[in-house]
């Protein structure tokens, strides 16, 4: 049990890695480059930080799912994943949105990209945590 919540925090921190990368680095590129007066310049960036945060995250997300989900499933995860997109999604974007002074479409991007990454590591905690 624990070998496979290890390998699941591991695969969900490259998967939240890649897709942040995507989202942020590409898709959401020219919305940050509007607003970069809201952003520390690159240099000023703790990415050390960052993955951290992420990592902590990712080892939360993996064991929420271990002690409260009984049935461990690919379908249990992905549902799993969707409820926790939602809520964090909603409040990433929406939440965010309503406080800072961000474009609707980085917000909707927020939402989306936090929704799909839950998504995706809930699939992966399925897959790796079924008994």
């Amino acid at each position: 049990m624990l070998k496979r919540t290890i390998l699941a925090v591991v695969a969900v921190f490259i998967a939240w890695s890649i897709l942040d990368f995507i989202l942020h680095g590409l898709l959401l590129q020219s919305a940050y480059q509007a607003t970069a007066k809201l952003w520390r310049p690159m240099d000023q960036m703790n990415v050390p930080l960052r993955y951290l945060v992420s990592l902590v995250s990712a080892a939360c997300f993996v064991v929420i799912y271990a002690f409260l989900v009984g049935q461990k499933s690919l379908s249990s995860g992905i549902k799993f994943g969707a409820l926790f997109g939602l809520a964090t999604g909603i409040s990433m974007g929406f939440g965010s949105y309503s406080v800072m002074p961000i474009p609707q479409a980085l917000a909707w991007g927020w939402f989306l990209g936090s929704w799909v990454e839950a998504i995706a590591a809930g699939a992966l905690v399925g897959m790796i945590a079924k008994a």
